[in-house]
């Protein structure tokens, strides 16, 4: 009988690797309709939103609705009141919901965006 040596040569990824190796199987057209997506501008400037007050659960909640746009759009729109007003809230049902009665901060930061806002 005789030895063969064999060789096993092993390749180790880790998972950064495995993510990029991925990412670079991606169809070219793929990349190019996102990024033409990102680029396209929102419509600040033609928006009327609707402002009102409501008490919903006892509690005391700004409601902004008209917004025109896609859900991605308008959660971060919420995100940026949210984040500017320090307080929580949702962007659900083609509506955003800011907690407390905070709409003249709301309405300055809306018209300061290029918004045209009405009620309150």
């Amino acid at each position: 009988m005789s030895l063969r040596s064999v060789c096993i040569i092993f390749e180790v990824m880790d998972w950064k690797d495995a993510l990029g190796a991925l990412y670079q199987e991606a169809p070219q057209e793929e990349k190019n309709e996102v990024e033409a997506q990102a680029a396209q501008p929102t419509q600040a400037t033609k928006q009327q939103l609707c402002l009102q007050f409501q008490r919903r659960g006892g509690k005391p909640a700004t409601i902004i609705t008209g917004f025109v746009g896609t859900d991605n759009q308008l959660k971060d729109l919420a995100k940026e009141l949210k984040v500017h007003l320090g307080v929580g809230g949702s962007a659900r049902g083609g509506e955003i919901l800011i907690q407390g009665d905070v709409r003249e901060k709301v309405r300055t930061l809306l018209k300061s965006k290029g918004h045209q806002v009405k009620g309150g």
